[in-house]
């Protein structure tokens, strides 16, 4: 067990992860003082990057691609170029590639997207332009702490009218051919919900959104450095970080006014389980976790060898192919069984950031969704299809890391089966994370809060759940 100081601190946050730094900083730019304590011996929770396969090749242990982190009001509030935060974007935000030997590239630009769309290009552009123009005012209600009341009721309403069905029943009622309902299915997928289930269009065009507003970037040199610039900031405002402190009960930390959890209800309920009411305790231990993810990291002998060589022009690659194909494999997961041909989100940093591997060399990190806690091997489902629309990519694999959802587990507590958003992400649990409430990242108890994806606006590194948990600690100690 550490060994405390005397010290009174205003505010406690147990978590390191990009929400329990984001709340840390909150504090401390308000004047308190904060203490961080993180169970790992490294800092970031899902933002952390290592050497996973050989020296010299650098991966992301969980997120890669973040275009909400440059979105992020929060974040876009901090000063972290001063500390060494460096963006990529890639001249494409995402390629999906098809059996016919092409890719659907999503541009940076709305027409010239909707120009390799054929006969779905103005449906498109109907569908993606009024959104994209409105941009910041729809990010500032989805990225709101509560659905109401919305500060832009216009922009939001537009958005609802196509976001608030199911992400096939959108697809095939707006789009008529395959290359456009194969983009929305791959966006939305990212949902890890079924496509037949209501408001999982709205994952797939925030994310289009997205792309066209702020592009899809990544941080040079890894997912760790948004992690380490957050911390730097962090300590420049007075607040400590302590590693390897794996708090068990609340009866371990030094005295404190409020304290922060960047964690699960599962974990909060090991650790502060006893003093938590009996009816809080009911409805945390009625959350509900998604399902998991199988990942694979490999180091290559150079760049995937992909038909289409538009895919070169994306670091995100959707691989699927069609909208059919695609739901069938999420459908699977949600029914208890991994898919044979499952759908994988792919990440080639490489290809636009030289630090991640030697001259001549490549990183690529990839995953598929899998039943929670599934102990199925998915390396042979993942990478025959990644060798589809790749014929020899197997040949230039030099080194492997496998990374099913217990090891996420171990390495990051709160990816809980190997969830990676922090609980279901349907349309009722979006906004009632971790319990129905008004304030929902305070519980019962005086100065307890808890602020991961697990609360709203859910997962994600934007930090905006930790700046909302830390605006209301505030409120509180005021």
């Amino acid at each position: 067990m550490a060994v405390f100081s005397e010290r009174l601190y205003d505010a406690i946050v147990v978590g390191s992860g990009p929400n329990g730094l984001a709340a840390a900083i909150t504090l401390a730019r308000a004047g308190r003082s904060v203490l961080v304590l993180e169970a790992e011996d490294t800092i970031g929770g899902g933002a952390r990057s290592a050497e996973l396969t050989l020296p010299g090749f650098i991966h992301d242990r969980c997120s890669a691609i973040h275009p909400l982190a440059v979105a992020s009001p929060f974040f876009r509030s901090l000063p972290l170029d001063r500390y060494g935060l460096e963006w990529i974007t890639p001249p494409a935000a995402l390629a999906h590639p098809l059996d016919d030997g092409t890719a659907v590239i999503l541009e940076r630009s709305v027409d010239a997207t909707a120009a390799v769309l054929g006969s779905d290009g103005p449906a498109y552009r109907q569908l993606m332009k009024p959104l994209v123009a409105n941009f910041e005012q729809l990010l500032a209600d989805v990225l709101g702490p509560l659905p109401l009341p919305p500060r832009h009721p216009l922009v939001l309403a537009l958005f609802a009218l196509s976001a608030l069905r199911s992400a096939r029943g959108l697809a095939e009622s707006h789009f008529s051919g395959q290359r456009a309902r194969a983009l929305l299915a791959g966006l939305s997928a990212h949902a890890i919900l079924p496509l037949e289930q209501v408001a999982t269009a709205s994952f797939g065009i925030i994310l289009a959104v997205m792309a066209h507003a702020v592009g899809w970037p990544m941080p040079r040199g890894g997912a760790q450095k948004i992690t380490d610039a957050l911390a730097a900031y962090l300590r420049s405002l007075g607040g400590e970080i302590i590693t390897g402190m794996r708090v068990a009960s609340l009866d371990e930390l030094p005295a404190h006014r409020a304290l922060l959890f960047d964690v699960t209800p599962r974990q909060l309920l090991h650790i502060a389980g006893d003093r938590l009411p009996p009816g809080y305790r009911h409805s945390l231990e009625r959350y509900r976790y998604g399902p998991g993810v199988f990942k694979i990291d490999w180091a290559l002998d150079g760049p995937i060898p992909w038909t289409a060589v538009e895919c070169q022009r994306a670091a995100t690659v959707h691989i699927g192919g069609t909208l059919a194909e695609i739901a069938a494999s999420e459908r699977a997961v949600w029914q208890g069984r991994p898919s044979n041909k499952p759908y994988v989100l792919l990440v080639q940093h490489s290809l636009f950031d030289e630090t991640r591997a030697p001259a001549g060399k490549a990183t690529v990190w990839a995953y598929c969704h899998v039943p929670n806690g599934s102990p199925v091997d998915m390396t042979g489902p993942i990478e025959a299809q990644i060798e589809r629309f790749a014929p020899g990519f197997g040949k230039r694999i030099i080194g492997r890391c496998v990374t099913p959802p217990s090891a996420l587990e171990e390495h990051n507590a709160n990816d809980i089966g190997g969830d990676i958003n922090g609980g279901v992400q349907d349309l009722w649990q979006l906004y009632t994370r971790p319990t129905a409430s008004l304030v929902p990242y305070a519980t019962p108890v005086k100065g307890l809060f808890i602020c991961s994806s697990s609360t709203p606006p859910g997962g994600g590194v934007h930090g905006m759940c930790g700046y909302f948990a830390a605006r209301a600690a505030l409120r509180d100690m005021a």
